[in-house]
C-alpha cells in the first residue's frame, strides 16, 4: 500500500519576488491516502511532515512547495498492518526514512485554482507528479495568528515507485491495489524569521 505522496512540505529554496514564505503547520494539516484491499479501500495517513509554501497571491503560478514526510509515521489505525507497510515489502523505512516533494511548476491557474507539477521521492524513486490544487484563501484565527489554506489531491501508482508486493486471492485478481488516491489539507502559518 503506499500513501504517498504527499505531499507535505520541508525546506523551501529562496522564494520567488513577491512570495511570502509559509510554514506548513503539521497540527491542523493532513496527509492522507486511500488504497484498494480487495473490494473496499483503506484509508491512512502520514502523521508528521513538514514543509514550507512560497505563495505569491499576485501570481500565484510563480508559488513554490517544498515538503518531506517520515515514512515511518504511516498510521491506517490498525498497528499490525502499519507494522507491514514499514517494513521492506512496502516502504522499508529503515533504508527510505522520508518521502519528498518539491515543485517544478504550477500551470492551469485559473482563481485560486491550478496544477501542482513537481518531483515526489518515495521509497528511493523520483518521479514526476501532477496534483489538483486549491487555495483556499487566508484569515486571522482567534489568537491574531494569520492561516492560509490549501487542499490537493492525485493518484499515483505505487509500482511506479518499487512497491510491487501483491498477493493473488481465490477468486481472481489480487489484495492490494496499484493505485494510490492522495489527498491534502494543509494549513500553514507566515514563517518566523
Amino acid at each position: 500500500m503506499k500513501a504517498a505522496a504527499g505531499l507535505v512540505l520541508a525546506l523551501a529554496l529562496a522564494g520567488p519576488a513577491g512570495a511570502e514564505s509559509l510554514k506548513i503547520d503539521p497540527t491542523h494539516s493532513t496527509v492522507s491516502f486511500k488504497v484498494r484491499h480487495l473490494f473496499t479501500k483503506v484509508t491512512g495517513q502520514f502523521r508528521k511532515f513538514e514543509g514550507v509554501v512560497q505563495l505569491d497571491e499576485a501570481n500565484l503560478a510563480a508559488s513554490k512547495v517544498s515538503a518531506t514526510i517520515q515514512s515511518a509515521s504511516i498510521d491506517t489505525n490498525v498497528e499490525a498492518r502499519d507494522k507491514d507497510l514499514r517494513s521492506a515489502r512496502f516502504f522499508d523505512v529503515l533504508k527510505f526514512p522520508t518521502l519528498s516533494f518539491e515543485t517544478t511548476a504550477i500551470t492551469d491557474v485559473s482563481g485560486t485554482k491550478g496544477t501542482l507539477k513537481g518531483t515526489l521521492t518515495m521509497h528511493g524513486v523520483k518521479r514526476d507528479v501532477v496534483l489538483a490544487t486549491e487555495f483556499l484563501g487566508k484569515g486571522k484565527d482567534p489568537w491574531g495568528n494569520v492561516r492560509y489554506g490549501f487542499h490537493a489531491e492525485t493518484k499515483v501508482n505505487r509500482k511506479d515507485f518499487g512497491m510491487v508486493w501483491n498477493e493473488a486471492v481465490e477468486a481472481g485478481g489480487v489484495l492490494v491495489g496499484d493505485e494510490v488516491e492522495i489527498s491534502l489539507d494543509i494549513e500553514a502559518l507566515p514563517a518566523t524569521p
